[in-house]
């Protein structure tokens, strides 16, 4: 009895689904390459404006106690963008310098109108 050799031909199924896998395969690797280079130049991404922070402490008014509450600073990778924490405290140590500056300078003319009431 003769042997038969092994046939090396697959299953009519095996090809049609490595055909398939094969071409998924490249359109999806062309896809991720399109979507990284950007679809050859044509079309080109906008700039976006960096996020930056729009103050909202008053400019009209001195900055109460409700103001300070409710300032609330943008998020960067690392925290807080140091930029618009510079600019807030800033303006809040330029007001505080301002508001003691003025109550020094009342506290010295009510003293010396005490003084002046004592001496008459």
């Amino acid at each position: 009895m003769a042997r038969s050799e092994p046939d090396e031909v697959s299953a009519p199924g095996e090809m049609r689904v490595f055909w398939f896998l094969l071409l998924t395969m490249v359109v999806v690797v062309t896809a991720v390459t399109l979507a990284v280079v950007g679809g050859g130049g044509s079309a080109v991404l906008q700039d976006v404006p960096p996020e930056r922070f729009t103050d909202p402490l008053p400019a009209a008014r001195p900055v109460g106690r409700a103001d300070i509450e409710a300032l609330r600073l943008p998020m960067a990778l690392r925290g807080y963008r140091m930029v618009d924490v510079d600019e807030a405290l800033s303006r809040l140590g330029a007001e505080l310098a301002e508001r003691d500056a003025r109550i020094a300078e009342l506290e010295s003319t009510l003293a010396g109108d005490r003084a002046a009431a004592v001496t008459t």
